[in-house]
């Protein structure tokens, strides 16, 4: 086969997986009029359609679909047989894949993968700090990062730190005007920050436990937010009260800008772990992610 068909095949799996031609040129390093041609050329010698092309977005067509299953995995092993060879390098080398939350990518991940990117210049990290839960083999990640609870049992999981405990704080401004809670069930009563979950939509249901006793509650306020540093910026604000990983609030509640409440109401849960799917050879650079990771304090 020519060589531009191979690159035609190369961009109809990329367009037909990313679902976007703008995300596929910037992946591939070429213009979208370029994939435009290259498909357009593909699918009149085949004589059949492979996209459907909407405003909105691209899907492959049956046939389409039939041919990224043929021959999608055979870029992935040519892909994953390159970046073996770069591995025979010297030092280690490659781009390790990462879907995580913000709270864990901001206190755990970054500070201890900064050592290893200025060790090692010729390993990349990327990070997708992403709320949902995203199918790391489908979405051709390396590895993600979710409480231990959530990780699903196929799956290599070790723990990258300590239990958590939520915690619920407020501004002193705002306990200036509003009575602090004294059991889970008083936040009906306040105005409180929400957050959305991004995966199916619905807001956070903030639930407490003490001494063998479960209370979830569904909290109301003004602000609805889908990110923890603005959820804090609120609570300092004094535009309610806010739940969060007590990580978040530390620092405000050491030095009295926010009020911790209901302290005893938040009981440490599994903390995060590194998950992956079982592979035989794991890469250089991806070792070096998994130990620079690694809560050793766990295995003692």
């Amino acid at each position: 086969m020519a060589r531009h068909n191979l690159n035609d095949l190369l961009y109809f799996v990329t367009v037909a997986r990313e679902g976007s031609f703008t995300r596929a040129a910037a992946l591939l390093g070429v213009t979208q009029s370029a994939i435009s041609q290259a498909i357009s050329g593909l699918e009149a010698r085949l004589k059949i359609r492979l996209l459907t092309r909407t405003t909105r977005s691209v899907s492959p067509t049956t046939a389409g679909e039939r041919l990224l299953n043929a021959i999608g995995h055979r870029f992935d092993e040519i892909e994953s047989e390159l970046d073996d060879i770069t591995q025979m390098r010297d030092k280690p080398a490659g781009t390790v894949r990462i879907t995580c939350g913000d709270y864990v990518s901001r206190h755990t991940l970054l500070p201890r993968l900064a050592p290893l990117l200025l060790e090692y210049p010729d390993v990349k990290i990327e990070l997708d700090v992403n709320y949902g839960f995203r199918d790391i083999v489908a979405d051709r990640f390396d590895a993600g990062v979710r409480l231990g609870d959530t990780i699903d049992k196929d799956m290599i999981a070790l723990p990258i730190g300590p239990p958590l405990r939520m915690a619920v704080a407020a501004s002193p401004g705002y306990f200036k005007t509003h009575p602090k809670p004294k059991h889970p069930r008083d936040l009906m009563n306040h105005r409180c920050i929400n957050m959305r979950m991004q995966s199916g939509g619905g807001l956070f249901v903030w639930d407490f436990q003490r001494k063998g006793q479960q209370v979830n509650v569904r909290v109301e306020g003004q602000l609805v937010i889908n990110t923890s540093p603005t959820i804090v910026d609120a609570a300092l604000a004094g535009l309610g009260v806010a739940w969060l990983p007590d990580g978040e609030f530390d620092p405000h509640i050491e030095e009295g800008r926010l009020v911790r409440v209901l302290q005893d109401w938040c009981a440490p849960f599994a903390g995060y772990y590194l998950y992956y799917p079982s592979r035989r050879q794991p890469s250089p650079a991806f070792s070096l992610v998994v130990d620079a990771l690694r809560d050793e304090m766990a295995y003692r």
